[in-house]
């Protein structure tokens, strides 16, 4: 990198100059005393694996640093921000780095949060606690159709594309995964070696451009499919639909992060934006999407196939409710994403006004398969902003069986939330192309950092379930998360999000009035 050089460079020539200039001036003999030490500093940021910012930006990054810590000690007068509000992510944020590198995450002085403002969220202890062993919250993937289950952890890695991501931030999750025992996302950008390089599980996810298993114009290509999927790491099948930061959109890699050996993977041509069309080829129907979801079951030997979704129509997800009942076919997982998730390119409005936010869509779908009577068959993911054991407890007690993180795994990764992802200068050296940045990238260290981070997450996760009185995941109700709703009232999630009974859309006038128009309009032989 021309910084890392011209750094190099003028910090030796600077300090031979002073060095000199201390002969002929004796005034000057303090200047390169402090330049010395600087440039010793310099040198030792750039050989050192532990922090990839100061690899990259020597001496100045250090900086940053100090702010950080700074901004640790102030966090305590920041409370009077709504509970979701820029504080309390950065609380949360600081939780994440300090988990991954395996430093004390206590806090003194109780909560930072005002418990008596609106939205306050909490869990009430038992008396009885009991011990919940984090070894046993696996999580089996695969339906009645599905001969080859698999087993999950409750916390894996959310789905982020080699392109979008370096190559080095790649294999680091991959290693992570790996050291770990939990799964790795691809994202819609196909398989690299970088994905295969530490053998990590994988869950390969198959989006609108189909890449890596795609014909010439385009369109999925089956042969192409059977040979990825028969790889061994590749443990499940997820067919994008939407995600929450841009649903309708498609997928979006910009020129400037195109390489060759992406345009390759990817099968697409150099020089351009690479747009996933906003909608599937291969199917144009509720019907035609679980006859999809039946065709890569079979291709892959029957892995478990689902799909993901940030939910938006009512009507259409019902529609596709329906066409499990008409068909019998049914997807082994869906996962649920949020409108609040994250992207590394997309317009504003879609990231900040589209989609439904993920507890409603989570409550959503998980009704939707109860009122059908398969809530039991079909496995719900959640992805969407998950920093925490309490975040992840308060998907799963809205009805997720497991939870998917990217973002959390990105600051694992050492990301500083820069907002760069989508101008190849990324200064972690995650979400870049440039080779001077990715290079500087410590896959083992961060590896290990990832796994550390999974690893305390699973840890207190059980915690809370052990504090509640509870062994199992499947013993958590909604009723266990309470919130503030008003400064003397408070309602717990079963009050705020109600689920409805089993079986009630098998007969339409059995439907809840607030259900009865959209099951009623929702068709399986099309959208809309």
């Amino acid at each position: 990198m021309v910084f890392r050089n011209v750094f190099i460079l003028s910090g030796l020539v600077l300090s031979l100059t002073l060095i000199l200039a201390s002969y002929a001036w004796s005034g000057v003999n303090w200047a390169w005393l402090i330049t010395g030490p600087l440039l010793l500093l310099g040198i030792y940021d750039l050989i050192q694996n532990k922090h990839t910012l100061l690899k990259i930006y020597p001496v100045v990054g250090h900086f940053r640093y100090l702010f950080e810590s700074v901004r640790r000690e102030l966090q305590q007068y920041f409370v009077e921000s709504d509970i979701d509000g820029a504080p309390i992510s950065r609380e949360f944020r600081s939780l994440a780095y300090q988990r991954a590198k395996k430093d004390d995450d206590t806090r003194a002085f109780g909560t930072i949060f005002d418990v008596y403002r609106n939205g306050y969220e909490w869990v009430n202890h038992s008396m009885a606690p009991k011990g919940c062993i984090p070894a046993n919250l696996r999580i089996r993937f695969g339906g009645p159709d599905c001969t080859r289950p698999y087993e999950a952890s409750p916390l894996n890695i959310s789905a982020m594309s080699y392109g979008a991501l370096s190559r080095n931030a790649v294999m680091a999750l991959n290693r992570g995964a790996k050291f770990g025992n939990f799964a790795h996302n691809t994202g819609e950008g196909g398989i690299s070696e970088w994905h295969l390089k530490y053998e990590g599980d994988l869950i390969w996810q198959i989006g609108t451009g189909y890449f890596g298993c795609r014909t010439p114009e385009g369109k999925f290509d089956s042969a192409l499919f059977a040979e990825q999927a028969a790889r061994d790491v590749i443990k499940m099948i997820e067919i994008k639909l939407s995600q929450g930061a841009k649903p309708g959109h498609g997928g979006l890699l910009p020129a400037a992060k195109l390489t060759e050996e992406i345009a390759r993977i990817r099968m697409v041509p150099m020089g351009e934006d690479v747009l996933s069309p906003p909608r599937h080829s291969a199917f144009s129907s509720p019907v035609e999407l679980l006859q999809f979801v039946a065709e890569l079951r079979k291709l892959s030997g029957g892995k478990p196939v689902g799909f993901k979704l940030c939910p938006g129509n009512r009507k259409e997800f019902l529609g596709v409710c329906k066409a499990m009942l008409e068909t019998g076919l049914l997807p082994d997982f869906i996962t649920v994403d949020g409108g609040e998730g994250g992207t590394g390119a997309a317009p504003v409005e879609l990231t900040n006004s589209v989609g439904m936010p993920l507890r409603d869509g989570l409550h959503f779908v998980n009704n939707a398969l109860r009122g059908i009577g398969v809530r039991d068959k079909i496995r719900i993911i959640a992805s969407g902003k998950s920093f925490s054991a309490f975040h992840m407890l308060r998907m799963m007690a809205l009805g997720a069986d497991t939870v998917n993180s990217a973002r959390g795994m990105m600051l694992a990764l050492g990301c500083i939330q820069s907002r760069s992802c989508n101008t190849d200068k990324c200064p972690t050296g995650i979400t870049t192309q440039n080779p001077a940045r990715y290079k500087q990238l410590d896959v083992t260290d961060k590896g290990v950092r990832v796994a550390n981070f999974h690893h305390s997450s699973i840890e207190a996760l059980a915690e809370l379930l052990s504090i509640l009185g509870k062994e199992r995941l499947e013993d958590l109700e909604p009723a266990d998360i309470q919130r503030r709703v008003s400064q003397n009232s408070v309602l717990n999630y079963a009050e705020l999000y109600p689920c409805i009974d089993e079986g009630c859309l098998l007969h339409t006038d059995c439907a809840p009035d607030a259900w009865a128009s959209d099951w009623r309009q929702a068709t399986t032989d099309r959208w809309r």
